[in-house]
């Protein structure tokens, strides 16, 4: 493939575990406009704990290297970029209070790379997007700072990102890639990169909204199916049918989908939906499905409190003042995210009945909670009692707790992630 040099705009959840895996076969520059972020993983070390600090050592170099050399440099500043012909931007799509798509990001990522990018160059995006994003939206930007014209000075590809934060058995190369080109050469080319680096294989789309189409759908249904038995919770609680029950049952017939009710955040599920449901109302279709299914999953979080305060009224307790230990922050179990964490939906809820909520996640960084929520939450495990505990994240630690010692006499459990026994529970979805 020639004299291959690649640049990874983003360090986060995306960016540092490709460039890691990239940098097994090619020169990489991983690029970060945060500091502290960049100076930390030059050390040999991920916060984020998606690459541990023994396989980032091995790949690290402490200079810009040469298109000859193997291994990753971590830099902040723009003119490491210059020397690379090839560009993946691994950033962000969220959105915003109004759940309107926010591509600031990729705009800001897009301007990056065209102070930089040179002719014959390409560029990819990982990002998740709604279909028509990479040619409508990034590339314009980059053709009007850098003067080259797309498809004749430079090229484009989209390739999207499948990480799934916290799984150390599904990492990044042992999860099919679905690529794409602006150029059916082009095409090839992004395929025999990533193939050469991707164990699991590749799939070769036919064009990049084909490409950008298959990731936004694969989210949005798992947020559905998990909208359906979210729904079916709600519905069975007021039969007083055990859902877990219902669904283990169920579960015997050989093409059921094993679906579990739960709270739906993150930084994908929670978010894809919307950028689909953006696009299609572009075309004046109001996507019915899609979004009665965010409706579902959006409402939880104040309806796991509902939950929580009937099963304190039960058993005689005042809520007004009552003490309540929440246990886990992050969005998902064992691991530090707390982008877009539902459980926050959950306190916001319970402060509502002026309780006293206490924090505990080992995972999660106070610093980065109460940045971002301005929350207070403990690392260290609370030796008070309490009249209630909500079991909100499902992380390894929390099997091995006494839960039922960490109650006052009267006090309730309520298991959001079905990790226990029914009969230890007062309340579970």
């Amino acid at each position: 493939m020639g004299n291959i040099k690649i640049g990874i705009i983003g360090l986060g959840y995306v960016g540092l575990p490709l460039a890691r895996l990239f940098a097994t076969k090619y020169p990489v520059i991983g690029f970060d406009a945060k500091k502290a972020r960049v100076e930390e993983l030059m050390t040999g070390h991920d916060s984020t704990q998606e690459v541990d600090d023994e396989t980032l050592r091995s790949v690290l170099r402490k200079n810009t290297l040469d298109k000859e050399e193997t291994g990753l440099y971590c830099s902040y500043s723009l003119e490491d970029l210059r020397s690379c012909n090839y560009y993946i931007i691994c950033v962000p799509t969220p959105v915003d209070k109004h759940h309107n798509p926010d591509l600031a990001p990729l705009y800001k990522a897009s301007e990056t790379v065209a102070k930089v990018i040179n002719k014959g160059d390409t560029v990819i995006y990982e990002s998740t997007v709604y279909p028509g994003v990479t040619e409508e939206e990034c590339i314009p930007v980059i053709e009007r700072i850098s003067g080259l014209k797309f498809n004749i000075d430079f090229f484009a590809g989209y390739s999207p990102e499948r990480i799934n934060p916290g799984d150390k058995q599904h990492t990044v190369e042992k999860i099919k890639k679905v690529t794409s080109g602006s150029t059916p050469e082009i095409g090839e080319k992004i395929d025999h990169l990533y193939s050469s680096v991707i164990t699991a294989g590749t799939h070769l789309a036919s064009c990049i909204k084909v490409a950008e189409a298959a990731k936004v759908i694969e989210n949005s249904q798992r947020d559905i199916n998990i909208a359906f038995v979210n729904e079916l919770s709600k519905i069975f609680n007021l039969m007083g049918i055990d859902t877990q029950e219902v669904l283990d049952a169920a579960a015997t017939k050989w093409n059921f989908l094993p679906f579990k009710p739960g709270l739906v955040g993150g930084h994908c599920i929670g978010v894809d939906p919307y950028y689909l449901a953006q696009k299609a109302q572009d075309y004046g279709y109001h996507p019915e499905v899609i979004l009665a299914g965010r409706r579902i999953n959006d409402s939880m979080g104040e309806y796991i409190a509902s939950q929580v305060v009937k099963c304190l009224i039960k058993k005689g307790n005042y809520v007004k003042g009552s003490h309540i230990l929440v246990l886990g922050f992050t969005f998902k179990e064992n691991c530090p995210d707390v982008r877009n964490t539902k459980v926050f939906d959950i306190i916001k809820a319970l402060k509502d009945y002026n309780t006293n909520i206490t924090i505990y996640d080992y995972w999660a960084k106070p610093e980065e909670v109460k940045r971002e929520y301005n929350l207070e939450i403990a690392n260290e495990l609370p030796k008070d009692k309490f009249d209630a505990i909500v079991l909100a994240v499902a992380h390894n630690e929390f099997l091995k707790l006494d839960i039922k010692n960490m109650i006052k006499q009267d006090g309730i459990i309520y298991d959001v992630k079905g990790l226990l026994k029914s009969n230890m529970v007062d309340g579970r979805l």
